[in-house]
């Protein structure tokens, strides 16, 4: 090198070096605002997973998982792992505090299959991720080890004798060498680049590089720069702004992570990028301030959602269809719910909780409702166990008269007794009939020659067959005259076995009612006789209004005892049957009440 030249190879030198402090300048500035972002970005996405996990059922959140285990990339979303593990225990623990009596139940117990099956895939996924963490580990001590050796021939470069502008491809080398090496442990990464930086800087410190290798390095990091600028580009056609959106931040970090340019272009290249840059940001705002008016739009559906459910949650519920087909419409309004979109990140935690509170109160009010029954019950079940003691204890008696009719008053009383917890309802009623069936097979067994309640059965059978064969006359006075006749030789007959004298009567009725019109009203007046001589029609047809009425509640009532379970089916059925009759029987009975309140003004 001339001692002429010298001057204008000490001014490059310097100014190469204040472009590269400029760069690490802006390169950590960037830095600082890509990590303020992504924090950002991390606390939304936190929130609105946490919001979208909460409305999922059991079954979505092991389906999640299963999903994410199976996935390519299943190690990298441990976080999302946790949320859905947090999320399922968080559920099943509610679902157990509503339904205590199933979680009782340790045989048919629903929770228990499908906590061990999450617990099985939570532990296999947990035992391949510590695999997973283990082998990443060993790789960053493996890549520290790399690092480590980069730098001691760094070090070893600088601190050499030779002119630093013939080692520069070596520092080209170790530079590549120190990109491909990879991540290294957390606690090691700031001191290895901290080293790493120093040598770095000390090399640019003391490089005398000719004016025409510079030139070429300026040289193929404006070709690479223009292919950054290029890509930046290219995102603007993606359709996906989001996406587009954090590929450019891996643009900007590859940028950084080469050179300057020449002085003329430095400025041109860099607003170039620039330009590319601001068409991704202003689609990126605009996506989101566009998001913004529809989490506005989703709060107020929200906030309607929460208005419907306080106010049936605040509703006099009567019994037990009621809480039945509340619990089914509040049911549709929570799949509702999870059909509609976050709300604003401000608001969207205060609705949720808002919503959950008034499901909570609902279905809080619902578990007391059935507590109190199952208090009822109990009592039903003592009271019950009561007569089974002492239907067993009357089985034996040879009192066969004295006998039948304490069983008749015992099964009379055991009629008036309400519902029974489900599980012990037909234990009961098989050993109360059981008692009552072996006294009345030894009571018909033992039956003397003037009681023959087989010969009374035949007897009575033949009787039927002769009202059905009766054809009425005209003479209305002829055929009260034999109803009668009919029903006086009826009365007459004796008693037949225990198990038929249900049907058998039944059976009477029934052809007595078809035959003779009269029967059945005349049968009415003579029960109704004694309570109602002194009441008007009107007053008659409004008490067995409300007696329907009861009637009707008793059933609907009862109806929540049953299961869902195909045993069950008929029962319900029957029930649903008798409601159905009942409801029509009440229309009946208001036209002849309006009818009654006609005649009487």
């Amino acid at each position: 090198m001339s001692e002429n030249n010298f001057p204008e190879k000490m001014q490059d030198v310097l100014a190469e070096t204040a472009e590269t402090v400029n760069d690490v300048v802006e390169a950590a500035e960037d830095k600082l605002q890509a990590l303020a972002e992504k924090a950002e970005d991390a606390a939304e996405s936190a929130a609105d997973k946490a919001e979208e996990l909460a409305d999922k059922t059991l079954a979505e959140l092991s389906e999640m998982f299963v999903k994410l285990k199976d996935s390519a990339d299943s190690m990298l979303r441990s976080k999302e792992a946790e949320s859905i593990k947090s999320a399922f225990y968080k559920l099943l623990t509610k679902l157990k505090g509503e339904n205590p009596e199933m979680s009782e139940d340790t045989r048919n117990n629903p929770f228990e299959a499908v906590e061990q099956n999450f617990k099985a895939m939570y532990a296999d996924y947990k035992k391949v991720r510590a695999e997973y963490n283990r082998q990443q580990e060993e790789q960053r001590e493996a890549n520290l080890a790399k690092k480590q050796a980069v730098i001691e021939d760094l070090k070893a470069l600088v601190e050499g004798q030779e002119d630093m502008s013939s080692q520069f491809p070596a520092f080209r080398e170790i530079q590549n060498r120190w990109r491909e090496a990879g991540p290294v442990p957390a606690q090691s990464f700031r001191d290895i680049n901290d080293r790493y930086q120093f040598y770095v800087e000390k090399f640019y410190d003391m490089v005398k590089i000719s004016r025409d290798l510079r030139d070429l390095d300026f040289k193929k990091n404006l070709e690479v720069k223009e292919a950054l600028c290029e890509a930046a580009e290219k995102l603007a056609e993606n359709e996906n702004i989001v996406a587009a959106f954090h590929e450019l931040q891996k643009l900007h970090e590859q940028w950084k992570e080469f050179g300057p340019v020449a002085k003329e272009k430095r400025e041109e290249i860099w607003d170039r990028f620039k330009a590319a840059t601001a068409v991704i940001n202003k689609r990126y705002q605009a996506h989101f301030e566009g998001l913004k008016e529809q989490q506005l739009e989703n709060l107020e559906k929200k906030k309607k959602l929460c208005e419907r459910v306080e106010e049936i949650a605040a509703r006099e519920v009567k019994g037990s269809a009621e809480w039945n087909a509340l619990s089914k419409e509040i049911e549709e309004i929570q799949a509702e719910w999870r059909k509609i979109g976050f709300a604003t990140k401000k608001e969207n935690q205060k609705i949720y909780d808002r919503f959950r509170a008034a499901c909570d109160v609902f279905f809080g009010r619902k578990r007391d409702y059935y507590s109190g029954i199952k208090g009822a019950m109990n009592e039903n079940l003592e009271k019950k166990q009561a007569l089974i003691e002492q239907a067993e204890a009357l089985k034996d008696s040879t009192e066969w008269k004295k006998t039948t009719d304490q069983y008749i008053s015992l099964q009379k009383q055991w009629r008036e007794i309400g519902p029974v917890p489900r599980k012990k309802s037909e234990q009961l009623w098989k050993r109360f009939r059981a008692a009552c069936d072996e006294f009345f097979a030894r009571r018909d067994a033992n039956a003397s020659p003037e009681n023959d309640f087989y010969g009374n059965l035949k007897a009575k059978r033949k009787l039927i067959e002769e009202i059905r064969a009766f054809v009425a006359g005209d003479d209305e006075t002829a055929n009260a005259e034999m109803m009668r006749e009919f029903n006086e030789r009826w009365q007459a007959i004796g008693h037949v076995p225990y198990k038929e004298k249900d049907s058998i009567l039944a059976e009477f009725r029934e052809v007595m009612q078809e035959k003779f019109p009269l029967f059945s009203r005349q049968r009415s007046g003579r029960q109704g006789a004694s309570s109602n001589q002194h009441r008007s029609p009107k007053d008659l047809l409004i008490a067995k209004y409300n007696t329907l009425q009861q009637n009707i509640a008793t059933y609907e009532n009862n109806i929540g005892f049953f299961s869902s379970s195909s045993s069950s089916n008929p029962l319900i059925q029957q029930m649903q049957a008798k409601i159905d009759e009942a409801k029509a029987e009440l229309k009946k009975l208001e036209e002849q009440i309006r009818n009654a309140e006609e005649e009487s003004k």
